[in-house]
């Protein structure tokens, strides 16, 4: 990938060279960075620092990008004021990189004023250090840069994705860095023919059913928005007998190339949810957050340090960056050699446990993108059912025209693709984790027998080993399913028809 912004809008001096600028500290260390940060710090109970920001979700309704909005001089003029601030003040400039698959990395340049330092630090432990970086002298071309300056007088997210430069300001929310870059590792896949998906990618070990027992690999690739059960799922172990085993690769953001494989992004560390962390539940979630390497951000912390992960004194939205050496469910891999499993995370009612579906049925839950609305999305609407395509709220350039790409390639990979409801059935009939466990490992094993349920239509199991799959018919479960699944087809057929771009036997293959 070449390093685009350079010769972008503003030439070779849009930003200075770490090299030769006396105001910018280049990739200091992380001890460093915590000793700027250490002004705003609240050091827990387990050594680690803790901090609080004004802002504590993303400004998604504050976002343009200029391929699918219409810049003005407006929104030229920010980069260029971005530039020269940063030519101007004392700035720190970190390079990591984004990926290790050899088609599909890439050096990111973050630039944020010294006194926001815990941005940086946050940011850089995401992502691994750049070959050869050092102190400046001969630092690598970046192929994306983002200045965040949240100091700024208004709040604005501008993007320029051919050019490879995003600018954030008025925010000091440490996930529009992180967000800035994983938006254009997705845009940039697709424009090398593969589909970037905000999606976990895991591989499992298992015993094939039916056969003489063989170990078999499985890659798998877990759809939802943030806060949805992507990560727990993408996470879990699945209860395997050894020496299968489940390791998860990516939890966030991932590239699904051409060749069926999938890039990975985030190589350094994991960006995760706190709020309501059990130790009970998520062990090894909970031994990487409380460990003395994390940086927690808008999580409750007394004057002495006790963390409270139940608590939402500040949002419900509270993160910690975790290193992946000290997260036991995370592969030392970040990429997947092959996916042969898709999984759509859903909460609808409506929706049995599991419905397999085809190609075009696959691309037509793609664009739907049923799920809840999440605190790191609107706080102000956490819970309300949302449509969002791909579940991806990050997508640049013309969203019917994901479907169709999604669609071409699980069709041409020959990939299994399934919806998932990880809530409640119909009356309250509640799928639980254990449920969902167990389906997702009888699918890695190829051990679920299939069927098409005469009172839906949908593809549903007929057994699934050490589960009474039976128990879950929507007929049994929804009052007045025939009416209710009809306004739902209904609904999404008005829905998909938005889509101008979305191929016609997508829209028809609605489940």
């Amino acid at each position: 990938m070449s390093n685009a912004w350079v010769t972008g809008a503003f030439g070779d001096e849009a930003f200075p060279d770490p090299d030769d600028a006396d105001n910018v500290t280049y990739n200091p260390s992380f001890e460093r960075l915590r000793e700027l940060a250490a002004g705003g710090e609240t050091t827990t109970e387990y050594g680690c620092p803790a901090y609080v920001s004004e802002h504590r979700s993303r400004n998604a309704d504050l976002t343009r990008n200029a391929v699918d909005d219409e810049f003005d001089g407006e929104d030229y003029a920010r980069f260029e004021a971005a530039a020269a601030h940063v030519g101007e003040h004392e700035m720190l400039c970190v390079d990591r990189r984004m990926g290790r698959h050899p088609d599909h990395s890439s050096v990111c340049r973050l630039f944020v004023p010294v006194e926001h330092a815990r941005i940086a630090l946050a940011w850089a432990k995401l992502f691994e250090p750049v070959e050869s970086a050092g102190t400046g002298a001969g630092a690598p071309d970046p192929d994306f840069v983002t200045v965040q300056l949240p100091d700024w007088d208004e709040v604005a997210i501008r993007v320029l994705p051919d050019e490879g430069v995003t600018v954030v300001l008025g925010t000091d929310y440490s996930g529009e860095a992180k967000k800035s870059f994983l938006r254009l590792f997705m845009y940039y896949a697709k424009r090398a023919g593969g589909l970037g998906l905000h999606a976990g990618s895991k591989r499992v070990v298992a015993r094939t059913a039916g056969g003489d027992g063989e170990l078999e690999e499985v890659g798998q690739l877990f759809l939802g928005l943030s806060a949805t059960g992507k990560s727990t799922l993408t996470a879990h172990g699945l209860w395997l007998d050894e020496p299968e085993r489940a390791t998860m690769l990516q939890d966030d953001v991932c590239a699904l190339l051409p060749d069926g494989s999938v890039a990975g992004s985030e190589g350094n560390g994991l960006y995760v949810k706190t709020i309501g962390l059990d130790p009970e539940e998520q062990p090894a979630v909970y031994e990487a957050v409380t460990h003395e390497s994390a940086v927690l951000e808008n999580v409750s912390v007394d004057e002495d340090g006790t963390v409270d992960f139940d608590s939402d004194e500040y949002t419900a939205n509270g993160r910690a960056i975790v290193l992946r050496e000290h997260l036991s469910s995370a592969d030392e891999d970040i990429n997947l050699d092959r996916v042969d499993q898709v999984f759509f995370i859903t909460r609808n009612p409506a929706m049995p446990p599991v419905t397999k579906l085809d190609p075009d049925e696959a691309a037509a839950a793609f664009m739907l993108g049923e799920s809840i609305e999440t605190s790191a999305g609107d706080p102000s609407k956490a819970g309300e059912s949302i449509r969002v395509v791909g579940t991806n709220p990050f997508i640049v350039g013309p969203e019917g025209e994901e479907g169709n790409r999604f669609r071409d390639l699980v069709a041409e990979l020959d990939v299994d693709c399934f919806v998932l409801n990880t809530g409640t059935l119909g009356d309250g009939k509640d799928i639980g984790v254990d449920d969902t466990v167990t389906i997702l490992r009888e699918l890695s094993r190829g051990a679920v027998e299939w069927t098409t349920d005469d009172a839906t239509g949908l593809t549903v199991p007929s057994s699934v080993p050490g589960m009474d799959i039976g128990s879950f018919s929507v007929a049994e479960h929804v009052d007045g399913y025939e009416r209710t699944l009809r306004d739902l087809r209904d609904e999404r057929r008005a829905y998909l028809a938005e889509f101008e771009e979305l191929d016609g036997a997508i829209r028809d293959a609605v489940y």
